[in-house]
This record gives C-alpha cells, sequence and structure tokens, in this order.
C-alpha cells in the first residue's frame, strides 16, 4: 500500500492523490504543499484521523505512532 509521503494517509481513493502521485490532495496541491508545518504539527494535525481509521488507539498510542512512522516519509526525511 503506498501512502502520503507527507501525513501517511493511504493512497486507495485515486480522487485524494495528487498529480506528482506521492502526497494526498490535503497536503500538496500545484506542485506544493498546502502548509508550512513541522513534522511536530503535522504529527498533532494527524492524531485524530489515526484515531477515527482506527478505533482501537488511544489518543496517546495514536501520536506514538505517528512519531515513530512520519519522520520516515520523504518529506520529513
Amino acid at each position: 500500500m503506498e501512502f502520503c509521503q507527507s501525513c501517511g494517509m493511504p493512497l486507495v481513493n485515486e480522487s485524494e492523490i495528487s498529480d506528482n502521485k506521492e502526497y494526498c490532495i490535503y497536503c500538496y496541491e500545484n506542485g506544493q504543499f498546502k502548509a508550512d508545518i513541522t513534522v511536530e504539527q503535522m504529527i498533532e494535525a494527524c492524531v485524530s484521523h489515526l484515531m477515527n481509521a482506527h478505533k482501537e488507539l488511544s489518543e496517546e498510542e495514536a501520536r506514538e505512532n505517528l512519531k515513530k512512522f512520519l519522520p520516515t516519509l520523504k518529506r520529513w526525511k
């Protein structure tokens, strides 16, 4: 499975994949990132989304998972 190389969202819906195919439309548009944020800010922005997708995760578990995963993505390396 491919993931957005900024927020980690699974890239499964064609309508949510940006033109360059590496990022979702929520992170990247017209050749640039939509927000100038740090990886720490992205982690905080994604916590609730991860918890919604994985109901078994607590807020702290979601945050810890993101702290491990997001820094491995292209945007944050």
